[in-house]
């Protein structure tokens, strides 16, 4: 089984400086990106939302529609019903039977005038139906010609960063295989605590690089030496002289 190498304090310090950098570099692009992710995301998921009510409206439209036909199924039949009952009225025996048949035949009349106001009803739900339903298709039409022009902006960011972020993080990476995991999960952490992503900085003027609290000399003699991992006392950051810094370049 091949040895696992160890790396001195200097090479992961050097490993993190190369990281921060990189990360940073892999910061800018997002940066260039902007909101256009979350932009085509919030727009795709409208459409979604928009296709789903329009569907819905078209399955209301259809299901009235339905409703409508079953009443003008229900003035077929009444109409008929009231048809046979008339030819019966002509062959009634006495005035109970004619009673009977008039009042049978005055049933349906009132049921076809209430299939009839139904479907005036029915009829004016689908115009409202269908205005909802061209409200939608407009509107789904509207987001999709904003979310080409989104995506088209985003694709084209990511056309020429495409090449620079694989190596970033390629190079991320390789960074990373020389710093144990308890300094990559303290330098993740640190990272995400602040909007600019910095948790390496270099001690600039006698301060921290990152919130400018001053250093004691003799913190910074300590930090040059590179023999152990030091933090700033007042944001937590891994701070690295700046010649080590200088030193680490990005290629």
């Amino acid at each position: 089984m091949p040895a696992v190498k160890e790396f001195s304090i200097e090479e992961k310090l050097s490993a993190l400086v190369l990281l921060q950098k990189v990360d940073c570099k892999l910061d800018e692009i997002q940066i260039l990106k902007g909101e256009l992710p979350m932009e085509v995301k919030d727009l795709e998921d409208e459409i979604e939302g928009l296709h789903a009510r329009q569907t819905r409206v078209e399955e209301e439209i259809n299901g009235i529609q339905e409703f409508i036909a079953q009443k003008k199924e229900g003035i077929k039949e009444a109409e008929a019903l009231v048809k046979k009952y008339e030819k019966q009225s002509d062959n009634v025996k006495n005035n109970r039977e004619f009673e009977a048949i008039n009042k049978e035949i005055e049933m349906q009349t009132l049921e076809i005038k209430l299939c009839e106001k139904h479907i005036k009803d029915a009829t004016e739900e689908i115009s409202e139906k269908a205005r909802q339903l061209e409200t939608a298709k407009k509107a789904v039409a509207n987001k999709e010609g904003h979310l080409v022009g989104k995506k088209g902006e985003l694709e084209k960011i990511i056309s020429e960063t495409e090449k620079e972020e694989k190596h970033y993080n390629k190079e991320g990476e390789k960074a990373r295989s020389h710093a144990d995991d308890r300094l990559l999960t303290s330098y993740d952490r640190i990272r995400k605590n602040y909007r600019n992503g910095l948790a390496v900085v270099a001690i600039e003027r006698d301060s921290c690089g990152g919130c400018f609290h001053a250093i004691p000399p003799q913190k910074q003699s300590e930090i040059k030496l590179r023999k152990k991992i030091m933090v700033c006392e007042n944001c937590g950051r891994i701070l690295v002289d700046a010649d080590l810094n200088d030193s680490v370049v990005v290629k």
